[in-house]
């Protein structure tokens, strides 16, 4: 209750504020003690000279003394009373009662007039002290809201390169630091948004781009069989282009749909252990065929035991597209070695082959969506099949990597951490 009574208190500017008003009802007291005893002085100042201009009348119509001193020093007892009420009497004679106003009594006069001066003065510096203060905490205050509003104002727009005041503690800048951090929520989201929109449309331009070409084969083919109705060969020929340009399409839009569906993390990974060599078998049986066929070897040259935690799938489409890129750049009497090795902290598995190998200018850019470099140019492919393989081998908490010579070999290396096993 102590904490949700006084957290203001931990406002850096009320703590000020409140130490002020402490000080200045301090000094209030002090300065009303002193006017007190001002007040004291002068009203002993004025009986004195009021007793002093009696005693001098009365000196003056021949007055003794010592009657006198008598009358100005003997106290109020109960044996004078009765002189006292005498006294009230007389003065009442003469026209002076308590209900006389005070400028008709001169030293009575003097004294309000000294203490109404002294008071006023004494209470309308601490008031305008109080009013001064006052306004510059209040004028603070608006500033620090005034900016705040206008920082709040560009989070409503979009803008969310300032930041609201937490230079301060106390309840109003714990506020300002969960709206600023709420704005960092907003901002993160803003920008998730913005790379969803941009992810978007340069899929779409890519998939647009890229089927441009097949389409418009396909219209010319169309177009040259419906003029050639009767010349089988031509029909024949075009109609096996246009069965490959289709497949072409159906290939690229597959990969497209997921690479994409990788990209924005749509693709959940069902991860179970495996046996790797089985794994590998099952990734290259639909490709043994088509080496055969080009007088290619694909080796499997480590059979030592070995387990992977994968998605068996994704993982396998993954070496499928490697080997398949091998043997896109390999010609008749080559190989394509595929090894591995299992250690407690990381499973690595190398493929690599004796074929054309890689550019030095290219070997940064394969990973790269659509990228074809001038070696490629007369081999099949779309361009998709490395970025497909990074963004699966990525996906699963594991690297990928490359290294090759012109007109030597590549190798490609996939990796995947044991931490990546224990975290899955």
């Amino acid at each position: 209750m102590r904490q949700l009574t006084f957290g203001f208190m931990q406002d850096q500017q009320i703590r000020r504020y409140y130490l002020f008003l402490l000080l200045l009802s301090f000094f209030l007291v002090i300065s009303t003690t002193l006017f007190c005893d001002s007040a004291t002085d002068n009203a002993k100042t004025m009986l004195l000279r009021h007793d002093a201009a009696i005693a001098s009348s009365l000196i003056a119509q021949g007055i003794p003394e010592t009657i006198i001193a008598r009358a100005l020093t003997q106290t109020e007892d109960f044996s004078h009373k009765e002189a006292v009420q005498t006294g009230t009497a007389l003065l009442r004679k003469i026209g002076i009662r308590p209900a006389l106003e005070n400028q008709f009594l001169p030293y009575v006069h003097q004294f309000q007039k000294t203490s109404i001066r002294v008071g006023l003065t004494i209470s309308l510096s601490f008031c305008l002290l109080l009013l001064g203060i006052s306004l510059f905490f209040l004028y603070r205050r608006d500033s620090l809201y005034r900016r705040a509003t206008s920082i709040i104002d560009s989070y409503t727009e979009g803008h969310f390169s300032n930041r609201l005041p937490q230079t301060n503690e106390g309840a109003l800048h714990r506020m300002l630091s969960a709206i600023d951090q709420l704005a960092t929520m907003l901002q993160a989201q803003n920008d998730a948004e913005q790379q969803s929109k941009l992810f978007l449309r340069n899929t779409i331009s890519d998939i647009s781009h890229q089927l441009k070409t097949p389409l418009a084969a396909l219209s010319m083919y169309q177009e040259i069989m419906e003029n050639e109705p009767d010349n089988p060969n031509t029909v024949q020929q075009f109609s096996i282009k246009t069965r490959i340009a289709l497949q072409r399409m159906e290939q690229l839009i597959q990969s497209m749909l997921k690479i994409t569906r990788l990209d924005s993390g749509n693709i959940v990974f069902e991860k179970r252990r495996y046996d790797l060599k089985e794994l590998i078998d099952c990734a290259v049986s639909e490709l043994t065929t088509r080496a055969e066929q080009e007088g290619k070897t694909i080796l499997l040259e480590n059979s030592a035991p070995a387990t992977i935690l994968c998605d068996r799938t994704w993982t396998c489409e993954a070496i499928g597209n490697l080997v398949k890129n091998a043997l896109d750049h390999t010609h008749a009497q080559d190989r394509i070695d595929i090894t591995w090795e299992n250690t407690p902290f990381r499973t690595v598995i190398h493929i690599s082959d004796n074929g054309d190998g890689i550019a030095p200018e290219d070997i940064h850019h394969i990973f790269k969506r659509f990228y074809r470099s001038n070696q490629s140019a007369n081999t099949p492919g779309i361009g998709l099949g490395l970025p497909l393989t990074k963004s699966i081998v990525e996906g699963q908490g594991g690297t990928i990597s490359v290294q090759s010579t012109l007109h030597i070999g590549t190798c490609f290396t996939i990796l995947f951490p044991k931490e990546t096993d224990q975290k899955s």
